[in-house]
């Protein structure tokens, strides 16, 4: 789903960011949660006093600050002042300011789609064969990450462009352990299991899912994130990619069966809180509610890992309620673990010694431990001690990436907005409206094929 909203104006907020020792969330050396060590070893590599380096991202807030205290630690190590800017439409400031020929050193952007772009047109450095081969050995699903970071150049030759940082995981089923408690359920390992249970609360007297498509303007856009999981879960990774690039279409067997795989769940009115009809008419943020009601309403709901928000207040995540891993099917083990995300990924706009530096930087597991002991951060970076995690639930999903043994980006942010933005969440509605998964899919192919 494309979370960001577009505003009119360009709303662009700059601000110079140097740091020294006072300036440091942790103290060097104190906490042993950190490697400590890597920090030394890049600082005794990196003096660049006297440098600045310009960072263009999407993080404003509460994020912008977290990712200030990281790059503190860079500033720390090198002398390089850090200015860093951001945008309400950051996506169409970077085409501006890359168009004109005054980009950032670097830019951080979540949309590769966007980044195919800049790399096509040549605005962007590769990062070399290093780094790919970096990533290959210390990124856990390596070769998924490699493959999300390259793109083709101008001249159509692939190049890795893109380092992946700050990662989200949508492979999540949210419960209330007290209710899984009190009826004896467990937790499901394989979808055999997750189905097995569908069937047992409903035989039990319950209702097993809460599903709500319903986003104003973009409605229908939860369901995709089902069928992405889906996909992974009956097809390779290879079919996955050429879904999301239409090399093979809507109406291809293997997407169509993942549509039909969701409307095991979602069409059968005694598996979804308020019958099936009621799936598109809920709101997404009120869906999980059903949850925590008394008796629940519902026991398992599928949503990413900011669902949290639309709790209700009070509720602790790991306490009052908990997730686990969407489960493979275990008829399908050549699968092994996949894992449906979206997440950050850097760049080089504009070629300098400290943007460089930047990246060696990345490489260090300190410039992710230090987000991961404050919030809103995972990586699948496998050096990065696991106990600097701010909380049991963000650790738990940072072993989801550990584990994982694919990882996709969002199908539907992968497509053309016409269709990831579009005509499939339209679709979807559709399908839960009572159409078959081959007329949805027809529907869909046809407005990607309408696309010149």
């Amino acid at each position: 789903m494309r979370k960001t909203l577009l505003t009119t104006a360009a709303l662009v907020a700059l601000f110079a960011g140097s740091a020294g020792a006072a300036d440091l969330k942790f103290k060097p050396g104190e906490d042993s949660r950190f490697n400590w060590s890597s920090f030394e070893e890049f600082k005794a590599g990196h003096d660049l006093k006297g440098q600045t380096l310009t960072i263009f991202g999407p993080w404003r807030g509460e994020d912008e600050a977290l990712f200030r205290s990281v790059f503190a630690y860079f500033t720390e190590a090198t002398g390089v002042e850090v200015k860093y800017s951001s945008s309400e439409n950051y996506e169409q400031q970077i085409v501006i300011d890359t168009q004109a020929g005054s980009p950032p050193d670097v830019a951080i952007l979540p949309q590769p789609g966007l980044i195919a772009d800049l790399a096509s047109k040549g605005y962007l450095t590769p990062l070399g064969d290093e780094t790919k081969t970096w990533l290959m050995e210390n990124y856990a699903a390596g070769q998924s990450w490699v493959d999300l970071s390259t793109y083709k150049d101008k001249d159509g030759n692939a190049h890795l462009f893109a380092f992946p940082y700050k990662i989200d995981v949508k492979s999540l089923v949210w419960y209330v352990p007290e209710n899984f408690e009190d009826a004896g359920y467990e937790v499901p390992k394989t979808m055999e299991d997750l189905k097995a249970l569908t069937e047992q609360i409903v035989a039990d007297g319950g209702t097993p899912w809460c599903i709500g498509l319903g986003s104003g303007g973009a409605t229908g856009w939860p369901a995709t994130d089902w069928v992405e999981d889906l996909m992974l879960r009956t097809q390779t990774p290879e079919t996955y990619d050429k879904w999301v690039t239409n090399a093979i279409p809507f109406t291809d067997p293997a997407v169509t069966g993942a549509i039909d795989e969701f409307g095991w769940f979602a069409k059968n009115d005694k598996f979804v809180a308020g019958g099936a009809a009621a799936v598109a008419s809920t709101d997404f943020r009120d869906s999980p509610k059903g949850l925590f009601s008394s008796p629940p309403k519902c026991y398992l709901h599928h949503q990413a890992s900011f669902i949290p928000s639309f709790f209700p207040e009070g509720t602790v995540v790991g306490q009052d309620a908990d997730f686990f891993y969407m489960p493979p099917y275990a008829s399908k083990s050549d699968l092994g673990n996949p894992v449906l995300g979206a997440g950050t990924l850097a760049m080089i706009t504009k070629d300098t010694p400290a943007a460089r530096a930047f990246f060696d930087f990345l490489k260090t597991p300190i410039a992710h431990e230090v987000w991961m002991a404050q919030s809103s951060f995972l990586t699948p970076f496998k050096s990065a001690n696991q106990e600097a995690y701010a909380n049991a639930p963000m650790k738990k999903q940072g072993e989801i990436l550990l584990n994982s043994t694919t990882f996709r980006f969002d199908g539907s942010d992968l497509m053309p907005g016409k269709i990831g933005a579009g005509a499939f969440w339209t679709g979807m509605v559709d399908f839960v409206g009572g159409k078959s998964s081959a007329d949805v899919a027809d529907g869909i192919q046809k407005a990607w094929d309408a696309i010149k």
